[in-house]
């Protein structure tokens, strides 16, 4: 089973996000498991992640993120400002998919 993780600064909105992207998956029959923490918390969470997307707000940490995953072969990105804002799982859930393949 693949791992999203997504990223933000306190988990509320991404929380969100996480459970539209779960419904997409359910209805797409993906083996997928898609879980949301706090920027705080990735150094702790990298190793159970297939990728990486951050929110927007943190946009900011993507180089040093992905200096720390390179070694251990994980894709970080930024969600679209415009996906994640008006909630799209859809597109998010399309994106993590082709970081991973």
């Amino acid at each position: 089973m693949k791992k999203i993780m997504l990223c933000c600064a306190a988990g509320m909105s991404t929380s969100m996000l996480v459970q539209k992207m779960r419904a997409e998956a359910e209805k797409r029959s993906l083996a997928v498991e898609i879980n949301a923490y706090p920027v705080a918390e990735i150094e702790q969470q990298l190793a159970q992640a297939d990728v990486v997307l951050l929110g927007p707000q943190v946009q900011f940490e993507l180089a040093r993120l992905s200096e720390i995953s390179a070694p251990l072969g994980k894709s970080v990105a930024v969600i679209d400002m415009m996906d994640y804002g008006t909630m799209r799982g859809d597109r998010v859930l399309d994106k993590a998919i082709q970081l991973m393949a």
